[in-house]
């Protein structure tokens, strides 16, 4: 659990909230999404709105242990509740009998959801379609099935269960200390300007192949650019099957299952680009203000509409059928990720390195 102050706001628009739900704002918020890296990253704009819209709210973010660090020096949210999913309903119900007067489920977690109505938490929004919407006694009628919106547009329109109106999201960010810049400076000194992030792992059913990371890497260094290595263990691991042992190679930082989410963070931070794949190091990225470069697969549930990132940058994504489920081999398509070649990613960089501009979906 965590705490920070932030600075007294004012706000030049008041909060338009539907008398039916109460006669004065909420003012203990708690948004709910304990998730990974990237979803949470998408639901900071909700927190944002909600300091403008109501800016001497108490906003609490109910977070996954994992992606809990995110949101330290964050001035739009003063507190952070991590769970594990490991919690007992009366462990969970306790946590929501904090004195809460609103959460947001910002996705639907049924047993959380049951533990607020259990605690009673006076308003409880979240989407209307599942079963268990029942604990829920402000719902939006959301079909994010239909992936027409960004992830982002979805999380704001769940305010208007709280008779609010948040508006444009505005584009996520985080907040590094001067001495997290300083510690990643350090640690990617040796590595030469430009630097570029290549991030090999994520969850996607679909990942370019080790093989072609390295071949980047390669023509990227040829090219004078610096490269660091970032993922989890288990990450390194699977990119060492794909590859190989890792040498020493100048111009070269492996730091691969060495890094904390704070320290990840810092070092994207320090960087002038990042690539990867549909996964949450772009989203830390776009955040930061980093141009990213994101290979999305062609699964319809990983479209650009809804989770490209929100920043500068490129996605690419393979001009073959969207699918509706991965099914590996058994797919014409299979190679598709892999229709990407090394030298189009290295042509990308060099544009939004030395060119930045707006976010552009390129079908390749």
């Amino acid at each position: 659990m965590r705490s920070a102050d932030h600075p007294h706001r004012t706000s030049n628009k008041s909060p338009t909230l539907d008398p039916r739900i109460s006669n004065s704002s909420p003012s203990n918020i708690i948004l709910v999404r304990p998730d990974g890296i990237g979803d949470q990253v998408l639901c900071l704009p909700v927190a944002t709105a909600l300091r403008r819209l109501l800016p001497q709210a108490r906003i609490t973010f109910l977070s996954s242990a994992y992606a809990a660090p995110l949101f330290e020096h964050h001035p739009d949210v003063d507190e952070v509740v991590a769970v594990t999913g490991h919690e007992s309903l009366r462990e969970l119900t306790r946590l929501f009998r904090r004195g809460f007067d609103a959460a947001v489920f910002l996705k639907p977690f049924r047993r959380l959801m049951m533990a607020a109505w259990l605690a009673r938490v006076p308003s409880r929004a979240a989407t209307g379609y599942r079963w268990y919407s029942m604990f829920a006694n402000r719902r939006v009628y959301q079909h994010r099935s239909d992936f027409s919106k960004h992830e982002t547009d979805y999380n704001m329109g769940l305010l208007g269960a709280l008779g609010l109106d948040g508006g444009v999201p505005t584009r996520p960010s985080l907040v590094l200390t001067h001495e997290e810049r300083q510690s990643a400076t350090r640690r990617t000194a040796a590595v030469p300007a430009p630097r570029v992030i290549l991030h090999p792992g994520g969850f996607a059913a679909r990942r370019w192949k080790g093989e072609h990371y390295w071949s980047l890497a390669t023509r990227l260094m040829d090219a004078g650019f610096g490269v660091v290595l970032t993922g989890t263990s288990a990450e390194c691991e699977r990119f060492y099957a794909e590859r190989g042992a890792l040498s020493d190679t100048p111009g070269m930082l492996n730091l691969m299952g060495q890094l904390s989410v704070r320290e990840l963070m810092g070092v994207i931070g320090a960087s002038h680009a990042i690539v990867s794949g549909a996964t949450g190091p772009a989203h830390l990225a776009a955040a930061l203000g980093v141009p990213t470069v994101s290979l999305f697969d062609p699964r319809r549930n990983n479209l650009p509409t809804r989770w490209r990132p929100l920043g500068n940058g490129v996605v690419l994504r393979p001009d073959v059928p969207t699918c509706e489920k991965c099914v590996y081999e058994a797919c014409p398509y299979w190679d598709c990720l892999d229709r990407i070649d090394p030298d189009m990613v290295v042509h990308h960089l060099r544009d939004i390195v030395t060119r930045q501009g707006p976010l552009r979906v390129l079908h390749v």
